[in-house]
């Protein structure tokens, strides 16, 4: 009898290893949208410094970071693009000729003059760990694909053997506005070593988050899935955010699975026809909005911007005080990732008050169900709930230029509520009214109104 079971067993396990049973999903794949359960807040170094920033500024903003903004919320710490090239300039790449910063395996490097700590092939490590110190985390930008400098120099690829740079790009459909890269084409060997290469190192530089270009218009779904690959087998938490948009809509279902947060615009400067864009193609992506899966508004471009930027002076923002309200209402109840652009120690008391408002974070953070209620006329009301606590959060918006107020109304049905409500501005708490039925508001142009709704006994 004994005998019998050990056949069948063993019988068993022939016939699963023959029939090729699909291996378990691996730890780091299982828990790839565990790492971003709430939208992701930091700062990145695009808007402030374009492709120049340097080390000090990044280590200032750290700085800034873990005394001001760290206890609500904000964590991440990005270095944007170009990172590896030593003599960039602020508006407009220098394409003609980069010095690259790259090692023998075509794996761009930190340029040693912009950040002294790289020195010795140490890489972003020193930075990183300053920036964990400081209870942070670091992230940095790359462009899709293989460095052209790597295939013209024919470097092997880390992990493939006998596979060299040459052997795995493509010169279609290369980035438009900037040149340093190559297409990887996906079915090539040694494409995903080539990926798997560079998400290790960046692995054992402690990076917690990698923010890729030039994956969304076109949308690149063989890179993406590439890199996702590589993310998971890396043995480091890492969330995956793609760039620029607009991400298609059509390709909702692939990115929401492989990426954390995708672009569904092109970068957002501080102009108010930027920011009334996002409302129009906002409207598509609300039934994707999810713990670990964020349809992303882009930076944020308020306070000090365009110090050595891509997009004209130095300057405080040009957003008025309403619309920098209006961008903060409509990125929060959303629940958009908040990537702060402006130089935070150039921070004034006023920019600040728009990234420390415990009521506010509480919505981006809890808020549950977000959906558009209408968006006519210039009108637009959002809303959301908590469902820990019950509140309902409502966003009203006018987005017209004027000259004159115009009347919001929104019933409270369409809210899913009945009777008296209290409702509370949540940018001066010590605003509050009583409403039944509905509520009903005067905006002036360019502005808004985010509340929390209450039962009122």
């Amino acid at each position: 009898m004994q005998k019998k079971l050990f056949s069948a067993l063993l019988l068993w396990l022939c016939c699963q290893l023959a029939f090729g049973q699909q291996p378990e999903q691996s730890m780091q794949e299982k828990q790839f949208k565990k790492w971003a359960q709430t939208p992701p807040m930091g700062w990145n170094s695009w808007d402030c410094y374009g492709p120049t920033v340097e080390e000090h500024e990044v280590k200032a903003n750290a700085d800034y970071m873990a005394k001001y903004l760290k206890p609500y919320g904000w964590e991440y710490v990005v270095v944007d693009i170009r990172w590896y090239v030593a003599n960039d300039k602020a508006g407009g790449y220098n394409q003609t000729d980069p010095i690259y910063l790259m090692d023998r395996y075509g794996r761009y490097q930190p340029a040693e003059n912009r950040f002294p700590s790289a020195k010795n092939g140490q890489g972003f490590k020193a930075l990183a760990q300053y920036i964990h110190q400081k209870g942070l985390k670091f992230g940095i930008h790359i462009m899709r694909g293989i460095p052209k400098e790597a295939v013209a120099q024919k470097t092997p690829i880390l992990g493939a053997a006998g596979i060299t740079a040459d052997q795995i790009y493509s010169d279609s459909l290369q980035c438009e506005w900037l040149k340093d890269n190559y297409t990887i084409v996906a079915n090539q060997a040694g494409a995903q070593a080539y990926y798997n290469s560079i998400i290790n190192l960046y692995a054992s530089w402690r990076v917690d988050f990698i923010k890729v270009d030039d994956l969304s218009r076109p949308y690149h779904a063989d890179e993406i899935a590439l890199i996702r690959k590589a993310i998971d087998q890396c043995g480091r938490p890492m969330v995956f955010s793609t760039s620029p948009g607009e991400t298609p809509i059509r390709a909702a279902a692939h990115v929401r699975e492989h990426a954390n947060m995708w672009r569904m615009v092109d970068d957002v400067w501080d102009t108010w026809d930027h920011v009334k864009h996002l409302f129009d193609v906002a409207q598509q992506w609300y039934p994707y909005i999810a713990p670990g899966t964020w349809p992303d508004c882009d930076m944020i471009p308020l306070g000090r911007i365009a110090i050595r930027g891509e997009r004209g002076a130095d300057r405080m923002t040009r957003l008025s005080p309403e619309e920098q309200y209006s961008l903060m209402n409509l990125f929060s109840i959303f629940k958009s990732p908040l990537m702060f652009g402006g130089d935070l120690p150039s921070n004034d008391p006023f920019t600040l008050s728009l990234l420390t408002n415990k009521e506010v974070l509480t919505m981006h953070r809890e808020g549950d169900g977000v959906k558009q209620l209408f968006n006519q006329d210039g009108k637009v009301a959002i809303t959301s709930t908590n469902k820990r606590n019950g509140d309902t959060y409502l966003a009203i918006f006018n987005l017209n230029d004027g000259p004159d107020n115009v009347a919001i109304d929104v019933p409270l049905d369409a809210l899913g509520l009945q009777g008296k409500y209290q409702a509370t501005n949540l940018w001066n708490t010590q605003d509050r009214f009583l409403v039944q039925d509905k509520i009903r508001k005067r905006l002036k142009p360019h502005s808004s109104l985010l509340v929390k709704l209450q039962r009122s006994n």
